[in-house]
């Protein structure tokens, strides 16, 4: 599920991680990664840093990620090429939905906490409207697009796709994975690497040390990033990508009543709200079923 939707530029692998109830074990997990774990290997042994690093828990999501990515990549792109209206419909209830659960295990809506959560809602639609760069695809860029990509990518509301789209970069790495360019895939893997020890580790101490707070903070951006995935929007501007086509640059929300007339495609009002029920649905039952475990 992470990877099928950080293949969507504008929805967060973070959002599904919260979703499912594994977001705060994962963070744990990234941030005890580094050269405790060789120390514990070479004073011990290697079962005893595997157990340290949880690294069955994270073989097993970076397996079903890539599993994902594999399998699904051409599938999101045909989906967002001719169904868009229905997938943005889809996760636009999934994470309005996400809002709502996560805004519920926030324990004191102090004057803080409600200033963080204005600080997120804004600064994630604001990102949300910036228009796109286009940065030279070479192994540096590439480099540095996965360190920002993935600090995005596991914060709830912030897609890391998204940010590769902002940079001009999301379709040569998608296509990296889809034609398995190994060069690039190491590249791209390694700044990924190396942005996930560095701010996984801030993002852990915050949780302990701040949790009320970071979690107003991630609840507001998940609500600003509503903006991205609203179904209806009308182009302004566009641009060539990689392959010398234009697509969409600038956009603009507009009302579904007025798509039909704005841009001349139907609406697809009835589908995208059934998506988006159903993406609602998903998300409550998996709350449900969290707060089950949490209370055996």
């Amino acid at each position: 599920m992470m990877g099928a939707a950080d293949a969507v530029p504008g929805v967060s692998g973070g959002t599904i991680a919260f979703i499912t109830g594994i977001y705060q074990e994962l963070i744990k997990t990234l941030s005890n990664l580094g050269l405790e774990v060789l120390r514990i290997a070479y004073r011990q042994n290697i079962k005893a840093a595997w157990r340290y690093s949880n690294a069955s828990f994270l073989c097993v999501l970076l397996l079903g990620i890539l599993c994902s990515l594999i399998l699904f990549s051409n599938l999101v792109l045909f989906l967002l090429s001719d169904y868009p209206k229905i997938l943005w419909g889809f996760f636009f209830g999934l994470i309005a939905a996400s809002s709502v659960v996560l805004a519920k295990s926030i324990e004191d809506w102090g004057k803080f906490s409600v200033l963080f959560f204005m600080i997120g809602s804004i600064s994630s639609f604001l990102l949300t409207t910036m228009t796109s760069t286009v940065v030279d695809a070479s192994m540096i860029n590439i480099f540095l697009a996965g360190m920002l990509a993935i600090c995005a990518m596991i914060l709830p509301g912030i897609s890391g796709s998204f940010i590769l789209l902002l940079l001009g970069l999301y379709s040569p790495v998608l296509s990296a994975v889809v034609n398995f360019q190994g060069m690039i895939l190491a590249v791209f893997a390694a700044g990924c690497a190396a942005g996930l020890l560095s701010f996984s580790r801030l993002l852990n101490w915050l949780f302990f040390h701040y949790k009320n707070l970071v979690m107003a903070l991630l609840t507001g951006f998940l609500l600003g990033s509503l903006n991205k995935v609203w179904p209806w929007k009308e182009t302004l501007t566009t641009r060539l990508n990689s392959h010398g086509l234009n697509v969409a640059d600038q956009q603009q929300n507009i009302s579904p009543f007025v798509y039909e007339q704005v841009t001349g495609s139907q609406s697809q009002l009835i589908a995208a709200i059934f998506f988006a029920v159903l993406g609602s649905v998903l998300v409550t039952a998996l709350d449900k079923m969290n707060s089950k475990k949490d209370t055996s």
